[in-house]
């Protein structure tokens, strides 16, 4: 699912809300340890366009 969450958020990453929603649907599906891969990943990849949504998203997750 880790890959596929990847896959899905680098294809809607040019709407902020489809990314913020696709972005909470892999919060859901994953691990602890996945989501921890995922947002770094996420902050590397897209932290100039979104990161303000990221860090909304995983406020919860360190």
């Amino acid at each position: 699912m880790y890959e596929l969450s990847k896959k899905v958020l680098t294809k809607v990453s040019f709407d902020r809300k489809l990314f913020r929603k696709e972005l909470l649907k892999s919060k859901r599906w994953l691990k602890p340890a996945e989501l921890l891969m995922l947002k770094a990943w996420c902050l590397a990849t897209f932290g100039h366009m979104h990161r303000e949504i990221i860090l909304e998203v995983f406020e919860t997750i360190s």
